[in-house]
């Protein structure tokens, strides 16, 4: 980043900031992408909170931002199973915040699993989450009872942009993968599983690019909508994994099981524009596949008659070319932000919110004011 953007990013964020300044200091731990412009916002974040802890995610790090970081705040080391157990999340907190408000800043619901016992234990205050992702927000919401406020901006129309960006980058990196190969978009039958925001950016992109594009969706209303714009819907998912060359999985929810994968089409390539662990379930398959490296980030699973590539080891496509989607990221980190006002005001109540409208044409019309030049 050139130190005029920097400087125009720290300024933007600096106001958005002071428009969102919480009534009281809370202490934060952030779960993130650690992409490439990722700092500015960290700075954002440790300017209106204590902020103890960065926990990148660990298949999306860029070390140059990363050591960035370092010199401001811990890097601790993110998995599931750091917050699957009770005792192991808690001794994480206590360790780093005991006694103190904490506000989680969460990508992909990592502490759902144990966030009742850690709200219940913790020997400070659990003020509430912030939560990024669809994933993460269906996490959040299949808990029997929230104890604490989840602010999700999952659904927020200010993510909308990312997510036809984020849909875009899949399918550039998709292709860029393909044709370290030799191989192709054209000729080869799409078949898109999800036809959410993602998806559905997806599906459009590959269609313009001239790709013959099949859709599955376990929604009927999705399916509707496919139909509507133009797309085949799949009345048979085993028939058109047959049939497809490439399987992109958009669901951020399981997309294939572990035995879907015998009725991919050899020589099928599969992506995905989230972790393997969300989207594919690869430790069902079969063991008589064997797995070998054939080009940079591709995979080959093979069997006596059948084989396909895995793009980036089913992990999100789009990471291996930075992921960017340029100025419009800062939009929903902005609301990112205002959630954590959201939680420090206290008044709400256990359950799942979202920013106000006011808040978000704010929110919009600062931005605009830096970005749009």
């Amino acid at each position: 980043m050139e130190s005029f953007e920097r400087a125009r990013l720290d300024a933007y964020f600096a106001k958005i900031a002071s428009q969102f300044a919480p009534t009281e200091w809370p202490t934060s731990f952030l779960v993130t992408h650690l992409l490439a412009e990722r700092p500015g916002f960290v700075r954002a974040v440790a300017a209106m909170s204590r902020l103890r802890a960065l926990l990148p995610k660990p298949k999306s790090i860029n070390t140059t931002a990363q050591r960035e970081i370092e010199q401001m705040i811990p890097c601790d080391t993110l998995s599931r199973e750091l917050f699957t157990n009770a005792e192991t999340a808690l001794d994480y907190f206590e360790a780093r915040a005991a006694g103190e408000p904490v506000i989680l800043l969460d990508v992909g619901g990592y502490f759902a699993p144990t966030l009742a016992e850690v709200h219940s234990r913790f020997s400070g205050q659990l003020l509430g989450v912030v939560e990024d992702t669809e994933n993460g927000h269906r996490r959040y919401a299949d808990l029997d009872k929230l104890p604490c406020p989840v602010v999700s901006v999952a659904r927020s129309p200010l993510k909308d942009p990312e997510d036809f960006l984020v849909g875009q980058s899949v399918v550039f990196s998709t292709e860029a993968v393909m044709r370290g190969r030799g191989d192709i978009l054209h000729g080869r039958p799409a078949l898109v599983i999800g036809f959410g925001k993602l998806g559905s950016s997806i599906a459009r992109l590959l269609h313009a690019k001239g790709v013959q594009v099949t859709v599955h969706d376990i929604d009927p209303v999705r399916r509707t909508q496919a139909l509507s714009q133009g797309f085949a819907v799949a009345r048979d998912r085993e028939g058109a994994l047959r049939a497809a060359g490439l399987v992109l999985c958009a669901t951020g929810a399981l997309s294939l099981h572990g035995e879907d994968f015998p009725h991919l089409r050899n020589g099928a390539y599969v992506a995905t524009v989230t972790s393997s662990e969300d989207e594919l379930e690869l430790s069902s398959l079969p063991d008589v596949y064997t797995r070998t490296m054939v080009g940079d980030h591709v995979t080959r699973y093979q069997t006596t008659g059948h084989y396909f590539y895995l793009a980036n080891g089913g992990n999100a496509v789009n990471f291996l070319h930075g992921a960017s989607v340029g100025p419009f990221i800062f939009l929903i980190q902005a609301e990112i932000l205002a959630g954590i006002r959201m939680l420090t005001r206290t008044d709400l109540a256990p359950g799942l919110h979202e920013a106000n409208a006011d808040d978000r044409a704010a929110i919009a019309a600062t931005w605009l004011s830096y970005f749009n030049r």
